[in-house]
């Protein structure tokens, strides 16, 4: 399961750096709210060792 919260953090980040830096006035609210959960997954997979 923490690998599986890794990995899609990991995703989320990367989608997050291609939308931001392709498409930065078209999903901009999309890319913040995926921003957050990848922080979120990270924050999670930290806190539970």
């Amino acid at each position: 399961m923490g690998n599986l919260l890794y990995l899609i953090a990991v995703v989320l980040v990367i989608f997050w750096l291609i939308g931001f830096l392709g498409f930065p006035s078209a999903v901009g609210g999309i890319i913040h709210v995926l921003l957050v959960l990848a922080v979120i997954a990270v924050l999670l997979r930290l806190i539970r060792g």
